[in-house]
């Protein structure tokens, strides 16, 4: 495995470092480990679509009425 030094890591990111850690019952060097895999394993949406979904199912998705349609319609005619 290998090993990572970080410098001049500000005193207050330190501090909630240590909070989120003992929130979590873990040490600061494993919660560390877990932010940086969450971080790297987490899969964005690859386009506008997938993005817009994604917002959206965050909310609890949508629902739309879709009006009904009175005629039908006609074959597109070919020449």
């Amino acid at each position: 495995m290998t090993a990572i030094s970080i410098r001049n890591l500000d005193s207050n990111v330190k501090a909630r470092l240590r909070i989120r850690a003992a929130e979590n019952g873990r040490s600061m060097e494993a919660e560390i480990r877990a932010i940086l895999a969450e971080a790297v394993t987490e899969q964005r949406p690859a386009g506008l679509f997938d993005a817009i979904r994604a917002v959206s199912l965050e909310h609890g998705g949508v629902d739309l009425e879709l009006p009904r349609r009175n005629r039908r319609q006609r074959p597109v005619q070919l020449t």
